[in-house]
């Protein structure tokens, strides 16, 4: 993408796309460069069937992933819409016939971004590669399973998907209050394709901790209950999260011997 050289630095307002593949450590050294050309292959096919030029934007590698803006001539609701769309078919289509299914974490955000020589900075870019990388995206895209995840940001969901438009549905965006290196911050994701995900602890006023298929949704924290997200307490302890049929006992002392679990291939005691 062309830039003036006399306003190199300064910030413009642009929409920034943060493209992360789930699991990347996963892949050896010999199927990185396959993955890397599948990730490009599925943005490209998108672009071009969204009919915005692949010169229009501003594109730069980040080894597991990919960092995009798109200035402001092309209009925002055509990424989130059509290209989203676009780019979730080839996705879902490809992954039909891999060995290893590409998954991945998308985040858009839409702020000041200032260009040099080298690539894009600024508290947007933070932003937008914050939510792509957030735990509730990864787990969300790891417990469903999916191709894709979206994650927009509290204003550009305000601004642009709330009002709708084609392809474009705001009742499939479910919110999440994560916490980013800058704070607390309220997110919205979706499952492209799918009906909007149960997130646990939600900013909306009614919130089901319960997803529709009756299995125990995800937290704030995107951890469902019962699993630990490895922090501790100040002492160090670990904070798990119990849930079904799972206890946690601190600072507890038993008077007598306990038993922990449960009785497998034993006799129940008849009354």
């Amino acid at each position: 993408m062309e830039h003036d050289a006399l306003d190199a630095g300064e910030a413009r307002y642009e929409l920034v796309i943060s493209v992360d593949a789930r699991g990347s450590g996963q892949y050896s050294d010999a199927e990185k460069p396959l993955m890397r050309r599948h990730i490009y292959e599925v943005l490209e096919t998108a672009f071009a069937q969204a009919g915005v030029g692949r010169n229009a934007v501003h594109l730069e590698d980040r080894g597991d992933g990919v960092l995009i803006s798109v200035p402001g001539r092309i209009a925002v609701a055509r990424l989130l819409g059509l290209w989203m769309t676009e780019l979730h078919e080839k996705l879902r289509l490809d992954n039909r016939r891999e060995r290893r299914p590409l998954g991945l974490r998308v985040a858009m955000h839409v702020g000041p971004v200032r260009h040099d020589s080298e690539g894009i900075c600024g508290d947007a870019v933070n932003l937008a590669c914050g939510l792509a990388d957030s735990s509730v995206a990864r787990h969300l895209l790891e417990r469903e399973q999916a191709d894709l995840v979206l994650a927009v940001s509290e204003s550009l969901y305000r601004e642009v998907v709330a009002p709708g438009g084609k392809f474009i549905d705001p009742d499939r965006f479910a919110p999440a209050r994560i916490t980013l290196k800058g704070g607390e911050v309220t997110a919205w994701f979706q499952l492209p394709g799918r009906p909007a995900p149960a997130l646990g602890k939600q900013t909306a006023p009614s919130s089901s901790t319960t997803a529709a298929s009756g299995s125990p949704a995800a937290d704030e924290d995107g951890y469902e209950d019962g699993e630990t997200d490895g922090d501790g307490d100040a002492d160090g302890r670990a904070d798990y999260r119990a849930g079904r049929d799972m206890n946690v006992f601190r600072d507890t002392t038993f008077e007598r011997s306990v038993h922990i679990g449960h009785n497998i291939g034993t006799d129940r005691r008849k009354d």
